[in-house]
């Protein structure tokens, strides 16, 4: 288990930090919040690029910090990985050199992956013989991360490192960071204000907002909640829903999750892969009588479990329970009030196909 306790000021009227949060021992805890929310001066303490106030921070039994009992380790020491917004790769040394560096500063008896490894874990072995200068945005961030994996550290620390890439080059780089989370072994602690890499990477989630921690938990049960606005008041907010890969046909692929299926013009992977997809809360539509005669393909049997009012003026979240698992639907006060829904009222909810395409996301291997 990672604990995290800081606080700090920046000089007597600056911004204030005031978190605690704990993070387990394996995968990737995302720490998720506006701009200038405290996300990056916790990874500075964490790696010890900040010496906070007060707190305390621990890997295991390993105390990297505890102002309390006035320890403090040198960064060195603390043997965190960091990877930030821009590469920082040695202009003046080729891709492979900038990767042995990272594999020079390793323990002599720390475990991890070899080189050839993680050359091949980011794609990168055509790259080795050429300099930073040469490679694009995406190809000079998976070079960091491998530099950053071959120091064999026992937490890696990610700060935005895709803030800086354009669409394109973001959605080159994910598939590589999803693949680095299931083969590193190690816990990651990553910052973003991006909810597409939440969606593909968060196991964890902590929500900050104006230095505090607003929630924290698996990253499935926390977009369930309409009582986060960090979350629930945003356009594209919903649950992030397990399924697996079921069967192929007639252009469509089925994938099931506890208590039903959908259907998706997706084409995410062979029989038995394992996905989790954003269903958003303004797709889903409801109907009070089973509708018939629809192009819609999903057609879901649910109770109402709960009604809460919507971020804006005239909307409502409906918190549907289809079998055991959650989802939320955003409806109008004036939907509410016409077709007289409540709680425990059945309804069928509607998503067509072509919807969720767009939010797949492999999930970590062991995952639930």
């Amino acid at each position: 288990m990672i604990s995290v306790a800081l606080r700090h000021r920046f000089g007597r009227a600056g911004f204030a930090l005031d978190v605690g949060f704990a993070a387990p021992p394996a995968g990737v805890t995302t720490l998720f919040g506006p701009s200038g929310c405290g996300k990056s001066t916790i990874l500075a303490a964490v790696a010890g690029l900040l010496r906070p106030d007060a707190g305390r921070v621990a890997i295991g039994e390993a105390v990297l910090l505890d102002t309390a009992r006035r320890v403090c380790l040198a960064p060195e020491q603390r043997r965190c990985g960091v990877v930030f917004q821009d590469a920082r790769l040695f202009p003046h040394l080729s891709v492979e050199t900038n990767l042995r560096y990272g594999l020079r500063r390793a323990p002599p008896d720390a475990a991890g992956p070899g080189f050839e490894e993680v050359v091949a874990l980011l794609g990168i072995g055509h790259l080795l013989t050429r300099r930073p200068a040469g490679l694009s945005g995406g190809e000079r961030q998976r070079v960091a991360l491998g530099r950053a994996l071959l120091a064999r550290p026992r937490l890696l620390l990610m700060d935005e490192p895709l803030a800086a890439l354009d669409a394109a080059r973001r959605a080159e780089v994910l598939p590589f960071l999803a693949r680095l989370r299931d083969a590193a072994g190690l816990p990651i602690l990553y910052v973003t204000h991006a909810l597409e890499e939440v969606d593909v990477l968060a196991d964890h989630l902590v929500l900050l907002e104006a230095g505090r921690v607003v929630a924290s938990g698996p990253a499935e049960a926390l977009s369930a909640r309409t009582d986060l606005p960090q979350l629930a008041g945003r356009r594209d907010a919903g649950v992030l829903l397990p399924c697996t890969v079921r069967r192929a046909t007639g252009g469509l692929t089925a994938l099931s999750f506890d208590g039903g299926e959908l259907l998706t013009t997706a084409r995410p992977g062979p029989e038995g892969t394992r996905l989790r997809i954003r269903l958003r809360a303004r797709d889903i539509a409801i109907a009070t009588e089973e509708p018939r005669g629809l192009s819609t393909r999903n057609i879901l049997p649910a109770r109402i479990a709960a009604i809460t009012p919507g971020n804006e003026p005239g909307e409502a979240f409906l918190r549907l329970a289809v079998g055991p698992t959650t989802l939320l639907a955003r409806v109008t006060q004036d939907s509410v009030e016409q077709l007289q829904l409540r709680p425990g009222l059945p309804v069928w909810a509607l998503l067509k196909a072509v919807t969720f395409d767009h939010r797949l996301a492999a999930l970590p291997r062991g995952a639930s």
